[in-house]
């Protein structure tokens, strides 16, 4: 598996906030809620994308933006028209100056708006908490990224909006995955760009000799590699691989070995029941003490810490 695949795989959506927005012109929201990604996709109609920092971003029908967090950012009509709602962390709305929102509202399951038949559909999606796998994938993009409807032909979006509003049993479930699909999806397909900066790591998997080394540490990161046994199963010398390793991630195979598995390790401590000891051989380290050791050198926080960091 790889870090761009770890965010189907590996930390998954849970309980992701998921909403349909109806609107008629004009509306303008402030988005202050604080998460660490936040996907909308314009299903009918327009929208703008406007940022604290940074270009300001039109969306038509069909296309995609994903915002990196935890920065705000406004989403309007048009770039002229004021601020109307904010949205604070833990999805709660008011008005500019703090009063309970009246203009938008509820509109059935996962939806609202100011209009029932708006002119402009917009689905949202938002991760509620960071993924320590896919920190590495995060790291690369820049604070917003958008897919045209014209460079992709995916049906998660309209899938997705199908499944928004309904309200049946596991729907919360379902629509985790199907965010997590759309995700996944759209980063792959901006990454998959003619002259898109791709890190380095993503870059490399198409190398000859670099992308069989990752491929091998991220399939099977509890092997006990060394720099020898890596370049023996690519079938080149350690010097070839390590030169080569360095020159397409940026880094040497030893070092994303052990970035990889406190990657891994820092998500499998979440999971409930999960010890020390148990995440330890999953991740290719001897013991506890080991992985403890390890993690808190390279993550400055101990396992335990980080656990009771994540659960607070």
């Amino acid at each position: 598996m790889d870090s761009l695949g770890a965010l189907l795989d590996g930390p998954r959506a849970r309980g992701a906030f998921l909403l349909r927005s109806t609107l008629d012109p004009p509306w303008a929201l402030r988005v202050q809620d604080e998460a660490p990604l936040t996907l909308v996709a314009c299903v009918r109609g327009e929208a703008w994308l406007l940022p604290e920092a940074g270009a300001r971003t039109r969306l038509g029908a069909g296309d995609l933006a994903v915002l990196r967090g935890p920065d705000p950012y406004v989403v309007a009509d048009d770039p002229a028209t004021a601020v109307q709602a904010v949205i604070h962390p833990g999805q709660r709305c008011t008005s500019v100056d703090g009063a309970q929102l009246v203009d938008l509202v509820d509109r059935g399951v996962r939806t609202w708006g100011n209009s029932p038949t708006g002119a402009t559909v917009l689905l949202t999606g938002t991760y509620q908490e960071h993924s320590a796998v896919s920190r590495r994938v995060l790291a690369a993009l820049p604070p917003l990224l958008t897919v045209r409807a014209s460079s992709w032909d995916d049906p998660l979006v309209g899938y997705l909006a199908a499944e928004v509003g309904r309200d049946e049993p596991g729907q919360a479930a379902v629509l985790d995955r199907l965010l997590d699909l759309l995700l996944v999806a759209a980063l792959r397909s901006w990454l998959s760009r003619p002259g898109a900066p791709a890190p380095g790591w993503y870059a490399a998997h198409g190398d000859p000799v670099v992308g069989p080394a990752l491929r091998l540490i991220h399939h099977e990161p509890a092997r006990p590699w060394t720099l020898a046994s890596l370049a023996a199963a690519c079938g080149v010398s350690r010097a070839g691989l390590a030169r080569r390793f360095h020159d397409r991630v940026g880094e040497p195979p030893m070092a994303f070995l052990t970035s990889w598995r406190l990657a891994l390790a820092a998500d499998l401590l979440l999971e409930p029941g999960a010890t020390v000891e148990a995440v330890a051989r999953q991740v290719g380290y001897g013991s506890g003490f080991a992985l403890s050791t390890a993690f808190k050198r390279v993550r400055g926080v101990s396992p335990q810490q980080h656990r009771a960091r994540a659960t607070s």
